[in-house]
């Protein structure tokens, strides 16, 4: 019974494209996470400016909004498998360009966040490739929301484990090892798209402008409220509650006293307990009512945000640190399978753009705008409201996410009045 449950929970990687890509992205996750721990230190060690790290999430995140509609538009009409191959590609570069300036010492705040500037333009077509390709990496549509679970969790455990590699590797050589590292681990990525056997690119035979097509994407999600309603949720919590980790080098310098190694655990907590929610999610039975499962966790993460802001013992901290972890990664992930798994095939790729600006344009905004207040009422003030924020979108959002759960209770309760009065005539 318990080896079933194992092989249920698992149960992606029966398909070999799948377990090719998911095992090429988890080196080059722990990669980006390197990367990203790395940049987070060496702009706040030179700036000492909660402003400035969020500029620095601006500046990476923001350049995919402005053009993920044009990934998605990308990822629509072309081949995604050339795409992706082409952004990974571009990714390598950018780390490597950064890893040689870091190194040579000829690195300053503008050069990084140029950097971060273009490595946010790849991202814009980068996404809505990656995540879509994945349905065509799965034979069996049925392990569907299993692979994106699946995938969760390889982003989680990178994250779990890149940020405490990259603290140590911070003190002991320096950013630029960090960035260097991320560069080499896109090769292995690199190599699982070139063993993958996909299915043949069959082009789209019908040629619409840019224009048509961006306007087609708007309309299908105006008429189709199941994906829309969830997206303005995932925007509103990446506006106003996810980017409290952009003042986690603000806690481990200040709060804890710590130094990068310090920036890294709490990063590393984090994704532990975003480890323990994409296990979760992929152990659910296929006929789980995901809106519900949504609606918990945005609870959990808000609760557990309030908790961590104010308590200055480390390791109760950290607990509190990796529950919010499981609540933010079971919300995002959600909202992420909610959305995929609705969407017709034509109009996957323009999509997830949209769902690319409500993340990559919300969370930006949001950073900078958690730097400034932070600066005026402090770092743990700011995610407590934060996690209070959580709370009240999981209010607002609540009557939607359990309408499902009513109108089935509603259906069965009208079945069983049909059947008593079958049975009394």
């Amino acid at each position: 019974m318990k080896t079933d449950k194992i092989a249920s929970t698992f149960r992606a990687f029966r398909n070999r494209n799948y377990s090719l890509f998911f095992c090429g992205q988890s080196i080059s996750q722990i990669g980006t996470w390197m990367q990203r721990t790395g940049v987070s230190w060496v702009i706040y060690t030179m700036t000492h400016s909660a402003f400035m790290l969020g500029l620095t999430v601006f500046a990476s995140q923001f350049p995919s909004f402005l053009f993920s509609l044009l990934g998605g538009i990308a990822s629509d009409r072309y081949n995604r498998y050339k795409v992706l191959l082409i952004t990974q590609a571009a990714s390598m570069v950018q780390a490597v360009l950064l890893a040689v300036l870091t190194l040579t010492n000829h690195y300053s705040v503008w050069g990084i966040l140029a950097l971060s500037v273009i490595l946010g333009v790849i991202n814009a077509f980068d996404v809505p490739a990656r995540q879509p390709l994945i349905h065509e990496m799965v034979t069996d549509k049925t392990d569907l929301p299993n692979a994106l679970a699946l995938n969760s969790s390889m982003v989680n455990l990178a994250r779990l484990v890149g940020p405490a590699l990259s603290g140590i590797i911070l003190v002991k050589f320096g950013a630029g090892a960090c960035f260097l590292i991320n560069g080499l681990s896109f090769v292995a990525v690199i190599i699982s798209l070139l063993l993958m056997k996909l299915p043949a690119h069959i082009p789209s035979t019908v040629k619409k402008k840019i224009g048509s097509d961006l306007a087609g994407g708007f309309v299908y999600l105006k008429n189709t409220p199941s994906i829309s309603i969830i997206l303005l949720l995932l925007a509103l919590i990446s506006l106003l509650v996810l980017p409290y980790n952009t003042l986690l080098p603000v806690f481990a310098k200040v709060i804890f006293k710590g130094d990068a190694a310090t920036f890294g655990y709490i990063n590393s907590f984090i994704g532990l307990g975003a480890v323990g929610g994409s296990v979760f999610l992929a152990s659910l039975k296929p006929d789980t009512d995901l809106k519900i499962v949504l609606l918990a966790n945005t609870i959990i993460f808000g609760l557990f945000l309030i908790l961590f802001s104010h308590i200055t013992n480390f390791s109760l901290a950290m607990l509190f640190a990796a529950v919010t972890g499981f609540g933010m990664m079971s919300q995002t992930t959600v909202c992420l399978t909610i959305i995929q798994v609705n969407s017709d095939k034509e109009m996957r790729g323009r999509v997830m753009s949209y769902v690319a600006m409500a993340y990559f344009g919300m969370l930006p905004l949001g950073s900078l705008l958690t730097g400034a207040i932070s600066q005026k009422i402090g770092a743990p003030d700011t995610i407590c409201y934060q996690g209070v924020i959580a709370l009240i979108i999981a209010a607002l959002f609540t009557k939607f996410l359990r309408q499902d759960k009513l109108d089935k209770k509603n259906m069965e309760q009208l079945i069983e009045t049909e059947d008593a009065v079958i049975e009394n005539n």
